[in-house]
């Protein structure tokens, strides 16, 4: 019988500590903080955004006319990714996310929501994605940059 609780005690020691293993891997899987000072991040960014962002989300980061209005199909036009948008309410680890795997109900956006936002995951590298990113934070105001990397810094936490 003493055998037999031993075999469970590991057992149970084990999965306790796999458990934390993969918490610990989910819980920082995202970046710490992009830092927008990386100057030539930011304009490999800028080119990266210019040939894949820019005909939905403006060249100017400014979005489409009347975001927050939902079109005759039910969805959303496509952001801006300047001060005026919501991008900066999210952590860098979300954002990293939506570009790469697009808008997923239930993850990175409401339940049941549609949208046109693709995934760029077979398109870009992580490290590009990180670039275009860097180029949209590099616009922020530094208000609204301080803000952002909060809301990061208190996910990784």
């Amino acid at each position: 019988m003493s055998q037999r609780k031993l075999i469970f005690g590991v057992i149970g020691v084990a999965i306790v500590g796999v458990a934390a293993i993969l918490y610990s891997a989910m819980r920082h899987s995202g970046p710490a903080f992009i830092d927008p000072a990386d100057q030539s991040l930011v304009v490999q960014g800028k080119a990266i955004y210019a040939n894949n962002c820019a005909a939905c989300h403006g060249e100017s980061l400014q979005g489409q006319p009347n975001w927050r209005e939902r079109m005759p199909n039910g969805k959303l036009p496509a952001p801006p990714h300047d001060k005026t948008g919501h991008t900066w309410h999210h952590p860098d680890g979300m954002l990293v996310d939506m570009v790469k795997n697009g808008l997923v109900p239930g993850k990175t956006a409401p339940p049941g929501y549609v949208s046109d936002m693709p995934p760029y995951r077979d398109i870009l590298s992580d490290k590009e994605i990180i670039a275009v990113l860097t180029y949209i934070k590099s616009s922020w105001p530094p208000k609204v940059l301080e803000a952002q990397k909060e809301v990061t810094l208190q996910r990784q936490n």
